[in-house]
């Protein structure tokens, strides 16, 4: 049994498991459509801080148990007046998308209101045919966080943001893709197979070019001194043209916790 199915036997939880460089996490609420609990908002940053700190970590998947992804926050949670639900959302999707390993959404099913939160907030997403999108609080006169929806408009456009955060409608994958909210389709049955193809290919890649990479990608104009410290010293660079020179796989050294690697928000 793998861990997505697995997962669809617990009570409300996040699963996880490391396997030849790749963490997967699987929200597992499955008498709700994996919608994320208080509880589970509240672990995640928690379990993303430790995955973060294993050496052997280099990608991380987020995926959803059984045959859907997350269909957003648990709707009886949210009775609470005082927005800790909606502050521990925000809270888990920023560690997800500061999370220092590339991360790739596997998604299926329905990814709706803080499912599509946490998809966004990985750095790319991959959905099977047939899965659902929706950006949902307009239905349920909820004020979409500023920092959610500045990550929405980069992803997909003011226009098409506008869309989905005004209507709350659900858009198929083939729109999905035209904005930009999705990175590939896969057929049924194609996706696990093909995320954890591409995630072994990640794996095999320099950390060194992936840290720095995200951190300019995600708008850090001030690093360039640092990331060109961090190439000088690493070896990876000589690494990386020695072998292809040999026509043989690089055997890159560099990692987050190398000596002289700042933390990546340093």
């Amino acid at each position: 049994m793998d861990l997505r199915e697995q997962a669809t036997r617990t009570e409300p939880r996040l699963e996880h498991a490391v396997m030849d460089g790749v963490a997967t996490v699987v929200i597992a609420n499955p008498a709700k459509r994996n919608a994320m609990t208080a509880d589970m908002w509240q672990a995640l940053p928690v379990l993303l801080e430790e995955l973060a700190a294993d050496p052997g970590v280099r990608v991380l998947v987020l995926t959803g148990a059984g045959d859907t992804f997350c269909a957003g926050a648990d709707i009886a949670s949210l009775r609470d007046t005082g927005g800790r639900p909606q502050a521990l959302a925000v809270q888990a999707e920023e560690a997800l998308a500061a999370f220092p390993r590339p991360t790739l959404a596997a998604v299926r099913g329905y990814c709706v209101g803080g499912g599509s939160q946490l998809a966004a907030a990985c750095d790319m997403r991959f959905a099977e045919e047939g899965t659902s999108f929706g950006v949902t609080p307009a239905k349920l006169g909820i004020v979409y966080p500023s920092s959610s929806t500045r990550r929405l408009v980069t992803l997909v456009g003011p226009a098409a943001a506008k869309f989905l955060l005004f209507s709350g409608e659900l858009i198929g994958t083939e729109r999905a893709l035209r904005t930009g909210l999705v990175d590939e389709i896969l057929p049924e049955g194609g996706l696990e197979g093909r995320v954890h193809a591409f995630a072994r290919v990640l794996a095999s890649r320099s950390q060194l070019t992936q840290a720095a990479a995200k951190e300019f990608a995600d708008g850090r104009e001030d690093r360039d001194a640092y990331w060109s410290r961090q190439a000088r010293d690493s070896g990876d660079t000589a690494e990386g043209v020695a072998a292809f020179l040999e026509r043989r796989t690089p055997r890159f050294t560099w990692t987050p916790g190398s000596a002289g690697a700042a933390p990546a928000s340093g």
